[in-house]
């Protein structure tokens, strides 16, 4: 795993670090030379400045740019410097390396690269006035860019802002931050390496998950063994208004490619002949409706559960007026794995939520942001902010393992926060969610109900979801390309060959 820390965190370890005897100083011009020994230098650098410490780490690297042979300049855009900084920027008049201060924008004829140093991770907002103008001209340069810590104007909690350095290589100091990862980062950092400084981790760090984590959480398989010891797996979902028969026949073959023993899937009794067609290893069983959508009938539903190690709800489930006492029923009757989407969460939302806490089993939550405003009442924009922060609040509060959807996945249990960056653009279509549900349902039908099964289960539906991409192409991809490339995606973790 790769560890990730949010800002806040990181600016206590460096405060920390500085307490124990290691100079701000010394810890600015470490992250210097990270920097500078993690790109090829080739021709003249222009490094464009702000105020900050990130701008102290760019007249420490110019003065390492310069006593390599390597032509650079500095290009500053203010005159304020941080008490740190200004001690490298004296280096750098002293040495005499070239420097500017910009007022309008800056002009990167004659340069072969820019080293951006214009803000660190502690930035949040957007952009204005010069440092806009300076953003803009580095993104419409055409050169190669290194970004110092991250790229200026993105947030190191969120990875959000506008406008953004496009970097071609981001160089992370310490730690790599949650931002790093998160919503617009995929889109902006080409390449993202870190440097270690010396600087010890305060606290609880977020892991980033490798292939590595997902072969070691699966277990070897036994010649000696059955379907029932991988877990009977109940997936109920679907109404008249979203048929979807194809739809939920891939969350039964999700599950099913993930690796449980069995996978039921409960419809509505009028869908069954629909779906039926559609199933080839999943069983069906017709549940009892009313008005086109799943009637609470406990006896049914007792019978459904029966056996069952993890169930799946609310997929294409529309609304029906009966969902909050199937939900109430389920929280507080099914002692296995519950994990509620789709339109589940929407039902929950408008319950009492202090049942989650009640819950006879474990209950795993999958809401996207706007998901996660109607549950919890805390404003999207808010949880964009700091998207980890807000996932943990949430499962701490109401005991849950919580899946925060986003070009990053946030898994959390409200202490370990795990975080998955495998995915793609094609897998933004309708039923990558009931896919990656089908997927988790499938996990959890062998695995324990823990935040690292779930992420695992998010870490395999994205790889296969890469896979499906680099077969097809991004416009035509379909959920079910996702589907097809599961088994390709859980050979290559376990055979060791993932990326």
């Amino acid at each position: 795993m790769i560890e990730a820390v949010s800002v806040a965190q990181m600016r206590e370890s460096d405060a920390a670090a500085v307490r124990s005897g290691v100079p701000a100083e010394e810890l600015m011009m470490r992250a210097a030379r990270g920097v500078f020994g993690s790109y090829p230098w080739k021709g003249r650098t222009a490094v464009v400045c702000g105020s900050g410490n990130n701008a102290g780490d760019g007249y420490a690297l110019a003065l390492l740019l310069r006593g390599a042979g390597v032509p650079c300049r500095v290009l500053r855009l203010t005159e304020a410097a941080t008490p740190v900084g200004s001690i490298y920027l004296e280096q750098c008049r002293r040495a005499g390396i070239p420097m500017e201060t910009v007022t309008e924008k800056p002009d990167f004829s004659g340069d072969a690269e820019i080293a951006d140093c214009i803000f660190g991770t502690g930035f949040h907002g957007n952009a204005e006035g010069i440092y806009r103008n300076a953003i803009e001209a580095i993104n419409q340069s055409g050169l190669p860019v290194v970004s110092v810590d991250i790229n200026s104007g993105m947030n190191g909690d969120s990875g959000l802002g506008d406008p953004a350095v496009r970097s071609t290589v981001t160089v992370s100091v310490g730690s790599p931050k949650a931002g790093h990862y998160l919503a617009d980062a995929k889109d902006r950092i080409g390449r993202l390496l870190n440097v270690d400084i010396g600087i010890p981790i305060v606290g609880e760090p977020y892991r980033l998950l490798e292939a590595a984590d997902v072969r070691a959480a699966l277990p070897p398989r036994r010649r000696n063994s059955h379907k029932g010891t991988y877990g009977y797996v109940g997936i109920l979902g679907g109404c008249t208004r979203y048929a979807g028969a194809a739809k939920l026949a891939n969350l039964g073959a999700s599950a099913m490619r993930a690796g449980c023993g069995v996978v039921t899937l409960g419809v509505p009794s009028s869908l069954a002949a629909a779906v039926a067609p559609c199933l080839l290893e999943s069983t069906l069983a017709p549940m009892p409706e009313s008005g086109g959508c799943m009637a609470f009938d406990p006896a049914a539903i007792n019978a459904f559960l029966a056996g069952k190690r993890a169930v799946a709800v609310g997929m294409g489930w529309g609304e029906g007026s009966d969902y909050p006492a199937i939900l109430t029923h389920l929280l507080e009757n099914f002692s296995g794995s519950l994990l509620l989407d789709a339109d589940a969460l929407n039902t929950l939302s408008r319950m009492d939520r202090s049942l989650l806490r009640r819950a006879a089993g474990r209950v795993i939550l999958t809401p996207h942001p706007k998901e996660l405003e109607r549950l919890s009442g805390v404003p999207m924009d808010e949880i964009l902010s700091d998207p980890v922060a807000a996932a943990k609040d949430f499962a701490g509060k109401y005991r849950v393992i919580l899946l925060l959807k986003g070009a990053t996945t946030v898994v959390t249990d409200g202490e370990t926060a795990y975080l998955s960056d495998r995915g793609c653009a094609g897998m933004a279509t309708a039923g990558s969610g009931d896919v990656l549900s089908g997927v988790l349902a499938g996990l959890l039908g062998y695995l324990p109900p823990t935040a690292l099964t779930v992420a695992c289960g998010a870490y395999l539906a994205g790889y296969a979801g890469e896979l499906a991409e680099a077969s097809e192409n991004p416009v035509s991809m379909v959920a079910s390309d996702t589907v097809a490339a599961l088994p390709r995606a859980l050979s290559r973790i376990l055979n060791g060959t993932a990326p």
